[in-house]
């Protein structure tokens, strides 16, 4: 084990974790960061809704000035591994073990996002963030006048449809399941709104450099498209969570309090991984800053604290 002791170990690199570890340099806490360089802001997406970038900053530039911005902090140490596990040792420190050691610390903030589930066929991956999206919240406004199909097999697929329907030129739901699970209600609101329902699944994607020309079925429907908008849903990455007995929400989350503490003393979390509503950056900006701030105050000793 590294004989090092830090005052807090982050564990992921996107917006949350990126802000937790600014927020405990400016407290001159000792902070280790572990980025495996995974998640939502390693794809092709450019944010429009951040506040401060005019005309929309690309997730990666994000994560990249982030990083800039952390190495004017010798107090910052980051490690690009994954973290396969953490424990508590004696005295309450947190272990955690990565691909080259373990290290330890006396805190906590668990960023570790979620996993996107997207429709998988040949060459999907570099259609993601350019032309095929999941958060209508983010790229809906950018559909104006497209042909947008909606992909998911359930009444809030449907209802992402419909709502695209304010931009998009024409919007298609596609299941990409054999079955369709919707129900009638669902069903009728789509056929008013002249939203076509095909249920079928994705068989091919025709495009290039990331940007849709049409999908097939494997039905034989050749279905031309602009952009895609996902609705399989996504998983909160909790393994690490879960392990130290951290609580989560029936839905799979990590559940914290206002200031992103958890049940157990000393970890805190914050990002896509604490919710499953409002995944937005400035959101997991706003949650890593807390987590942060919550986290320093736990590393006070007790005469330094007002309660």
């Amino acid at each position: 084990m590294n004989d090092e002791l830090f005052d807090v170990i982050v564990v992921g690199g996107g917006p949350a974790g990126l802000s937790a570890a600014l927020y405990l340099a400016r407290y001159d806490r000792q902070v280790l960061l572990f980025d495996a360089g995974q998640g939502r802001s390693t794809w092709h997406q450019v944010n429009y809704n951040y506040l401060g970038f005019p005309g929309g900053v690309a997730a990666r530039e994000l994560r990249a000035l982030g990083r800039r911005q952390l190495a004017e902090y010798a107090q910052v140490h980051v490690r690009e591994h994954k973290v396969e596990s953490i424990r508590r040792a004696p005295g309450g420190l947190f272990v955690a073990t990565a691909q080259n050691g373990a290290w330890q610390a006396r805190a906590l903030i668990l960023a570790t996002g979620v996993v996107d589930h997207y429709p998988h066929f040949d060459g999907w991956d570099a259609y993601v963030g350019r032309s095929m999206f999941w958060c209508i919240t983010c790229d809906g406004y950018g559909c104006k006048g497209a042909r947008v199909v909606v992909t998911g097999n359930t009444d809030a697929a449907a209802a992402e449809a419909l709502q695209l329907g304010r931009f998009a030129g024409r919007v298609t739901l596609l299941t990409d399941s054999a079955e369709c699970a919707l129900s009638p209600k669902f069903r009728e609101r789509l056929a008013r709104a002249g939203i076509e329902l095909v249920c079928d699944k994705i068989a091919t994607a025709i495009g290039s450099d990331g940007q849709f020309e049409a999908l097939r079925t494997r039905g034989g429907r050749r279905i031309a498209l602009d952009q895609l908008f996902c609705q399989h849903g996504a998983t909160p990455q909790t393994q690490l969570a879960a392990a130290l007995g951290v609580r989560l929400s029936h839905r799979g989350y990590i559940e914290t309090d206002v200031e992103q503490q958890t049940n157990v003393p000393g970890v805190f979390a914050a990002g896509d991984v604490t919710r499953l509503f409002a995944h937005q950056v400035s959101t997991a900006v706003h949650e890593g800053g807390q987590a942060a701030s919550a986290a320093n105050y736990f590393l006070y000793p007790a005469d330094l604290k007002d309660d």
